[in-house]
């Protein structure tokens, strides 16, 4: 690849015309390609940026069997030409509050360029311009750090240019409004401020303008819950992704207040009660357009009402099995299962494992006009219009087996219940089950052979169990390996060993994948997350170990006597597909004894 020096003479900006012939002399088209698009775009009227031009005309790129020359590709390929770095630029990397105060909006707009990074000795900024350097020199005069400029997106400029500078704004606009309040009465640890006055309120349209980037930010992000938490002096605002927190943003805690309460009025709770813990829901739209819900809890916590929110999506209702993670062997057994006409099944698992996501995507397939599906939640996850779906309500003495007393007079076909917590939601389920009604309900225990002895520890009789359950899943979520630049290596056979340990169903592969981290995964090495299932069916010869001394650890020895695959087993069998690192397995499954 040709490079050329930076500019040093008069600023210009890029022309079609320049691209097409460097990229020519490149190799990267052909002179029937450059003719093609001079027909095509009349480039003295197209005010599109010209990497923009050049993106959609969508050309192969013939360095990479079946890539396409893409805006990243081009981005990247300019950046090599002029000596300079590339960035894509990632919201969650940049400290918004930092890069916006290194120059006015006004003046980043109008030169199109964007700070993405500030350091004591140098500051990073975005440019899709690399022959324009004016703005370089005078930057360089009032700031006292030295000045690295990368090639990004121009589209992303020009989006988070707006974005970035709009919240900051909003953030401090609203912090001025507030900076002479106390932090109010539920700040434990508050400083007691005398002579101030005002009055707090969530309606006004910075908070309002805050509040909406977040949601679009988290939608964007594939958050599954986003965490506002208060702080004396400085609040945090923190997205959970595919199962790990990530630091959002900063703001002063006045402002967290009111983006708090703004909240709450959208999720309509009681603004005025700070002293309780409360729970809402919210139903919006993500920026495609897509209905979306929230569920939103809080909290009273030393420095203020600390708020999370988890986000449902409703398209997890229409994914197959195979899609949740479940092998074809795991979907078989689930689905016979599932088709029994009565009887009960247990789904099992630590609380953000699934196990809702898992009941729900089974209910939305057997929900058809025939049946009548009921379900008590606590609360209710994800409202389905499908299902007849109640809460529990603690303050009026509804609570799960109070519920299902009252659902068995509606004439239901399948009941599912959130959660069965103690003897007496036990002993309704049951009945629910005897009287010819198929029940799904989950637990929390580690596997599925720990179900059977769960319930006997509750109180619930053998024979009743043997009598009407099906079958119980445990399941885990692990992070998927990301597509894009997870590279294969030799596995560890320590590892592997800890892993399987004396099963032998999956031998140890020849090699199989590792994280390494790219831009699409935000330098994570994963991707979306996956399901790993432990089925055990209510066998003749696992019922014949049930009565009131049951060994735990002989029942898991005839269940994987009759092919029970153990949470850790299922782990490898990902590992060995490629889907998946021993790392997030082993750190995800219990270690299985038999002793």
């Amino acid at each position: 690849m040709t490079t050329v020096p930076a500019a040093r003479g008069p600023d210009r900006r890029l022309a079609v015309p320049e691209l097409l012939d460097a990229l020519l002399a490149d190799g990267l088209i052909s002179g029937a390609q450059r003719k093609e698009i001079t027909i095509k775009v009349d480039v003295t009227r197209d005010k599109r940026h010209p990497l923009d031009i050049l993106a959609g005309a969508d050309w192969p790129d013939p360095r990479k069997a079946g890539g396409k020359l893409t805006m990243d590709v081009l981005t990247q390929w300019l950046a090599a030409r002029h000596n300079m770095g590339w960035m894509r630029i990632d919201p969650l990397s940049i400290d918004v509050a930092k890069v916006t105060s290194v120059m006015p909006y006004a003046y980043a707009a109008r030169v199109r360029v964007l700070p993405v990074k500030v350091t004591p000795t140098e500051i990073t900024v975005a440019t899709a311009e690399p022959l324009e350097r004016e703005w370089e020199n005078e930057l360089a005069r009032i700031i006292p750090q030295a000045i690295k400029r990368v090639v990004a997106n121009p589209g992303d400029i020009e989006r988070y240019l707006v974005e970035f500078y709009a919240l900051a704004r909003s953030v401090k606009a609203s912090n001025e409004e507030r900076r002479m309040l106390p932090a109010g009465s539920q700040n434990l640890e508050q400083l007691m401020e005398l002579g101030r006055k005002g009055k707090l309120t969530a309606d006004d349209q910075h908070v309002v303008a805050i509040v909406d980037w977040l949601l679009s930010y988290a939608f964007d992000s594939r958050a599954s819950d986003i965490h506002l938490e208060p702080r004396r002096d400085s609040s945090h605002v923190r997205f959970r992704i595919d199962g790990v927190l990530h630091e959002v943003y900063q703001m002063p805690t006045p402002v967290m207040i009111a983006v708090t309460s703004r909240f709450k009025i959208l999720s309509r709770m009681d603004v005025a009660e700070k002293r309780k813990p409360q729970d809402g829901r919210i139903k919006t739209r993500s920026p495609n357009g897509k209905e979306v819900e929230l569920r939103a809890s809080s909290l009273p916590t030393a420095f203020g009402e600390k708020l999370v929110m988890r986000i449902f999506d409703p398209e997890v209702l229409v994914r197959d099995f195979s899609a949740l993670g479940f092998s074809d062997a795991d979907a078989d057994h689930w689905n016979d299962m599932i088709r029994a006409p009565h009887g009960i099944i247990l789904v099992t698992g630590p609380t953000g494992s699934g196990k809702t996501t898992t009941l729900y995507t089974s209910l939305k397939q057997l929900a058809t006009s025939e049946v009548n599906v009921c379900t008590i939640e606590d609360p209710i996850e994800l409202v389905e219009p499908s299902f007849n779906q109640m809460q529990v309500q603690a303050g009026i003495d509804l609570t799960f087996a109070s519920g299902v007393r009252a659902l068995l007079r509606q004439d239901p076909d399948i009941i599912m219940i959130g959660e069965i917590r103690d003897l007496e939601t036990a002993e309704i389920a049951i009945q629910a089950a005897l009287t010819g009604h198929l029940v799904l309900s989950t637990l929390h225990t580690n596997d599925a052979p720990s179900a059977i002895t769960r319930l006997l520890d509750l109180g619930v009789p053998p024979y009743l169990i043997k009598a009407t359950l099906l079958g119980v899943v445990a399941q885990r979520l692990v992070r998927r390996l990301c597509p894009h630049c997870k590279l294969p290596s030799v596995p560890d056979p320590e590892a592997w060993s800890e892993l399987v340990g004396s099963d032998k169903r999956v031998p140890i592969p020849a090699e199989v994948r590792q994280p390494v981290g790219c831009l699409e995964c935000r330098e994570t090495g994963h991707l979306g997350r996956l399901g790993l299932y432990e089925i055990m069916p209510l066998s003749t010869g696992v019922k014949r170990l049930i009565d009131r001394q049951t060994d735990i650890a002989d029942l898991r020895r005839q269940a994987l006597r009759e092919g029970m695959v153990p949470l850790r087993v299922a782990g490898a069998m990902k590992i060995a597909a490629g889907q998946t690192d021993i790392e997030e397995v082993l750190g995800a499954t219990p270690v299985v004894t038999l002793d």
